[in-house]
């Protein structure tokens, strides 16, 4: 007489977890091997060349386009939305990693311009004038052109970090203009009536809640609104003046080469997008053309026949893929760095479309 063997559950068991153990393994080893033969073959296939240093932590160069050429000419790609927020803990971000990669070309006296390749509906309003600062200091410190090439979408704050370059190039479908500033939020007041929540604030002063998504409509002052609309309308003279600096500063850089800014152009700085052939006929952009005219226009603003375009570029670690693994799933703003952003935030100063804003 036979029955039923009472290890036989647990032993199963058993083995199924070890086999669980063993893929995770497995899986383990595999990412561990991809990294370090990404590494390595980022290593053999870069070109490495005197007084090309990264000065930010793992920076590599990279060779987009050989021309056998000495001379290089470095492509920075600024894809999404700006922002001052930290990739992670380190507190890296995205105006970090346009700043490390401005010292890189500043340091390498082969990198003779830098094309800026900007595909963004804008963002920060901080974020994007301490961009706007980055690229103008460094062109008046080497005095080597930067040339913005915009792609599908350059709008607000995409153009704002654009305008302080030597030369602007734009197709003519490009969406761009959207010069204006924004706040934005919801006010929920009246839903917290519905159901029966009250807030309760304590404050230290009459404006200490001003913006507070819980206010009734008939309680926010005009006080509030006045000093809120202020601080609108300062940034977006600010916006103006950026404008005019940096197409003035180009007109006289180029010698009349390039387009001035038309004299009605602030008829059109009311948030209105436009396409890259209008931003043309008002002197917001120089020319009209696509990445490869840019990048002859860079050529002939350094004054050069040729250039290999480079890069720099992050070689992946098994470190950031532990990272990555473990962002939450509430961030959703890709840039070029394959990391993400938070989302945007109410409440905040932006350059950006109203459709981009909650």
């Amino acid at each position: 007489m036979s029955g039923p063997r009472p290890d036989t559950a647990p032993k199963r068991q058993g083995r199924k977890s070890g086999a669980g153990w063993m893929v995770a393994t497995i899986l383990l080893a595999c990412a561990l091997g991809l990294s370090l033969m990404g590494n390595f073959v980022s290593a053999i296939f870069s070109v490495p060349t005197t007084g090309s240093s990264m000065t930010a932590p793992g920076f590599q160069e990279v060779v987009l386009e050989d021309n056998d050429s000495r001379n290089k000419v470095a492509v920075i790609v600024l894809d999404g939305i700006i922002s001052g927020q930290s990739f992670d803990a380190s507190g890296y971000n995205l105006v970090s990693y346009i700043e490390d990669q401005l010292e890189a070309c500043t340091e390498d006296d082969r990198v003779r311009a830098v094309l800026l390749k900007v595909n963004s509906p804008g963002g920060e309003v901080l974020a994007s004038d301490e961009i706007y600062r980055l690229i103008a200091d460094f062109q008046e410190t080497t005095g080597k052109p930067v040339i913005a090439s915009m792609g599908s979408l350059a709008a607000s704050g995409g153009y704002y970090i654009s305008a302080p370059c030597r030369w602007i190039v734009a197709h003519e479908l490009t969406i761009t203009g959207s010069i204006g500033v924004i706040m934005s939020g919801y006010n929920w007041r009246g839903l917290m009536d519905k159901v029966g929540v009250q807030p309760m604030v304590f404050k230290s002063g009459d404006l200490k809640d001003m913006l507070s998504p819980d206010k009734r409509p008939d309680e926010i002052t005009s006080e509030e609104r006045e000093l809120v609309q202020g601080m609108v309308m300062e940034t977006f003279d600010r916006f103006k003046t950026v404008i005019k600096e940096g197409r003035t500063r180009a007109a006289d850089a180029n010698d009349g080469e390039g387009r001035v800014l038309a004299d009605n152009w602030e008829q059109f700085a009311d948030g209105r997008i436009i396409s890259g052939k209008e931003a043309h006929r008002l002197g917001l952009v120089d020319e009209l053309g696509n990445f490869d005219a840019a990048i002859e226009r860079a050529l002939e603003l350094a004054g050069i026949s040729s250039a290999n375009l480079i890069a720099y570029r992050q070689p992946f670690r098994l470190g950031m893929l532990f990272r990555l693994l473990g962002e939450s799933e509430s961030r959703t703003v890709k840039l070029d760095l394959g990391v993400k952003l938070p989302q945007i935030e109410s409440g905040r100063l932006y350059f950006l479309p109203p459709h981009f804003v909650p």
